[in-house]
C-alpha cells in the first residue's frame, strides 16, 4: 500500500516523468482487472464446490447490512440538512457488496473459503436489489431504472465472479495437472492480491489528490470512513463469534468492493461521494494487514 502511494506521488510530482506517467496510467488501468481475475481464479481453484451453501451467519450479517443501509437512508432523506455529501459517502461504504478479495484474506486468516465465497454472491445480489431502490430517492434526477441497474450489476458480477469460478471448476475437474501446479504455489492468490492492492492504492491517492473537495471535507469523509470501517468489522466479528466463524463474518461485513462503490457513486450520485469508498480502501486494508500480522504472530507462538 505504501509503495503504491509513494510511486504515484513520485511520478505525479516529478515533471521529468510526465511522459512515463502518461504511458503507465492506461497500462495499470488495463492490468488491474486482470490481476483481480487471476486472484479469484487461483482462489476458486482451492474451493470445494460441494460446500458452497448458505449458513446461519450469512443471514445475520445480511440483516445488519440492511439495518445500516436503512438507518443511513432515513438520515439522508431528512430535509434541510447540510451533510448530504458525507452521508452519501457513508452509504457507499455500506451498500457496496463484499469484496471479491475477501475470500483471499479469509483463507490467509484460517477461515472458511467456501463460506466467504458463498456470501460474496449473496452480498452482490443484495446490492443489486438495493441500489436501484435507494439511488433514485437520494438523487431525484438520477436516470436509473430498477431493471436496468439490476441487470447492469449482475453483468458485472458475472464477469468478476462467475467466469473465474467456471474456469476454476473446469480446471479443477478436467485439467488435473494444471490444477496441481496452480495450487502447489503457496500463497499465489495472496501475492497477486498484494500486487493489485499496490495499483488500487496508487489510484486511490490519485483520486484524492485530484479531488475538488476542500481539505476539511476530505478529512471529514476520511474520518467517517475509518469509523464506518471499524464498526463494520467489529459488528461482523461480534456476529461471527456466536457461530464460531469470527474471521469470516468480520471480513464479510467489513471488507468491501470499494472499486465497485467508486464506479457506482461517480455514475449515479455526487462524484465527491466516491472519496468515501476511496478512503475506505486504505482503512480496510490496514485492518487486513494488522489481522494477518496478528495471525502470523499467534501461529509462531
Amino acid at each position: 500500500m505504501g509503495l503504491g502511494a509513494l510511486l504515484y506521488l513520485f511520478f505525479a510530482f516529478t515533471p521529468q516523468l510526465d511522459s512515463a506517467s502518461e504511458f503507465f496510467g492506461p497500462v495499470f488501468e488495463t492490468i488491474l482487472p486482470m490481476f483481480m481475475f487471476l486472484v479469484l481464479f487461483v482462489t476458486f481453484c482451492k474451493v470445494d464446490f460441494h460446500k458452497l451453501r448458505p449458513v446461519a451467519w450469512h443471514l445475520w450479517v445480511s440483516l445488519f447490512q440492511l439495518f445500516f443501509i436503512g438507518l443511513i437512508m432515513a438520515t439522508i432523506l431528512i430535509p434541510h440538512h447540510s451533510f448530504h455529501i458525507l452521508l452519501e459517502a457513508l452509504l457507499m461504504c455500506i451498500i457496496c457488496p463484499c469484496a471479491t478479495a475477501a475470500a483471499v484474506v479469509t483463507q490467509k486468516l484460517g477461515g472458511s473459503l467456501e463460506q466467504m465465497t458463498t456470501f460474496t454472491f449473496i452480498s452482490n445480489f443484495i446490492t443489486a436489489l438495493l441500489v436501484p431502490i435507494c439511488f433514485p430517492l437520494i438523487e431525484k434526477g438520477t436516470d436509473i431504472t430498477f431493471w436496468a441497474a439490476f441487470i447492469k450489476i449482475l453483468h458485472e458480477v458475472f464477469i468478476v465472479l462467475i467466469i473465474p469460478m467456471l474456469l476454476a471448476y473446469i480446471v479443477k475437474h478436467c485439467m488435473h495437472r494444471l490444477h496441481k501446479k496452480i495450487i502447489s504455489v503457496k500463497d499465489l492468490s495472496y501475492y497477486l492480491w498484494g500486487c493489485s492492492l499496490m495499483i488500487v492504492t496508487g489510484t486511490t491517492v490519485k483520486n484524492i489528490v485530484h479531488s475538488n473537495a476542500t481539505i476539511a471535507l476530505l478529512m471529514a469523509i476520511a474520518i467517517l470512513g475509518l469509523a464506518t470501517c471499524i464498526v463494520q468489522f467489529a459488528v461482523g466479528r461480534f456476529i461471527g463469534h456466536y457461530f464460531n466463524h469470527t474471521q469470516e463474518a468480520g471480513q464479510a461485513l467489513g471488507q468491501k468492493n470499494t472499486a465497485f462503490a467508486i464506479w457506482l457513486s461517480t455514475t449515479y450520485l455526487n462524484p465527491l461521494s466516491s472519496v468515501g469508498p476511496g478512503c475506505y480502501i486504505l482503512w480496510q486494508n490496514i485492518v487486513n494487514s494488522v489481522e494477518i500480522w496478528q495471525h502470523r504472530r499467534t501461529n509462531k507462538e
